[in-house]
């Protein structure tokens, strides 16, 4: 009987059924997301306003920044939901299929998913590395539909990866960016598919950023070894006045040395933002 019981168990782990745990779904399937409350909030009663945090490549909503982050938010009365992209964390999907597009898919779904949360009162995107590229991506595309957020925060945006790929070197992986093969490995670690490779080449960055035209802070650590200062000076540069640069002297990329620091500059962006 033990034996049986054991069977049926694995047999419903396997099957499509056990899809039913997600609630977001994007282009490879369920999407996993944590969402973090202000101490107290009820959300039959209250209402307060929500940030979608965006990782970067290769991390996970349950990395560096992202808990500090919500934990930070949700000190200030602000709720935020995190969530890892497909192929990541505990989303559905592969890293090697992963492209910008897809990505972009994913922010969509959860965008979509906010907006009908009845608590939910003003939303902010904020990405971090890659995340950046897709946060201000997302923000460019719903502010030409009429829908923008009501803030925009980028960590260290990583559109290098334009370059990158279009210079056949990505991290310490090396390619024809003519022909790329079926999939590079960045440390000997992570698979970047062929579709990413070549897709990415093409983006329009930072003109589909452009379209988005509320307030928007961008933070870089002066020791990020990953993505290049001009990224984030590029940034600034796209949205001229409704932009503002914080450069965070000693920090890297991954926010270990003043994370302190850059939680509560974004914190203090988005409390002052009124409505959100």
């Amino acid at each position: 009987m033990r034996f049986l019981k054991a069977i049926v168990i694995l047999i419903l782990g396997c099957c499509p059924l056990a899809a039913r745990e997600y609630e977001v779904f994007g282009p490879e399937g369920g999407i996993a997301f944590k969402i973090s409350l202000p101490e107290g909030f009820n959300p039959k009663t209250d209402r307060c306003p929500m940030v979608i945090l965006m990782h970067g490549i290769f991390s996970s909503k349950d990395y560096n920044p992202m808990p500090a982050l919500a934990k930070g938010l949700a000190q200030a009365g602000i709720a935020s939901i995190r969530f890892d992209f497909d192929g990541h964390g505990k989303s559905e999907g592969r890293k090697q299929d992963m492209t910008i597009e897809k990505e972009l898919s994913d922010a969509r779904a959860i965008w979509e998913y906010v907006r009908a949360l009845p608590y939910v009162d003003g939303i902010g995107l904020l990405g971090h590395s890659q995340g950046g590229v897709i946060a201000s991506m997302t923000a460019g595309r719903l502010s030409a539909e009429g829908t923008p957020p009501d803030g925009l925060v980028l960590i260290a945006p990583g559109s290098v990866i334009k370059e990158a790929c279009q210079g056949g070197k990505f991290f310490n992986a090396r390619f024809n960016p003519a022909d790329p093969p079926e999939y590079i490995r960045c440390w000997g670690l992570y698979k970047l598919g062929r579709e990413y490779l070549l897709t990415t080449q093409q983006l329009d960055i930072y003109g589909t950023a452009s379209a988005y035209d509320g307030p928007v802070r961008v933070i870089h650590g002066t020791r990020d070894s990953i993505v290049p200062m001009w990224c984030s000076e590029k940034f600034v540069e796209t949205y001229g006045d409704r932009a503002g640069l914080v450069v965070v002297e000693g920090e890297n990329h991954t926010i270990t040395r003043k994370r302190k620091e850059v939680v509560a500059s974004v914190v203090q962006f988005f409390k002052n933002l009124g409505r959100s």
